[in-house]
């Protein structure tokens, strides 16, 4: 899928998507948008710095 797509998919108007992506600013919400619509899971993991352990 295009990016082009994945935007009119999710109704994005013009760049916004394309420029949200590049910035990497998105927010949850989008996030999990966009794994539905590419037909995947989103998993949000925070990863301690000084031990490697996942929470």
């Amino acid at each position: 899928m295009t990016i082009k797509q994945l935007s009119e998919n999710l109704g994005y108007k013009g760049n916004n998507l394309y420029n949200k992506l590049n910035r990497d600013n998105m927010n949850e919400k989008e996030l999990r948008a966009i794994a539905d619509a590419l037909n995947c899971d989103y998993d949000g993991i925070f990863t301690m710095r000084d031990t490697g352990k996942q929470i």
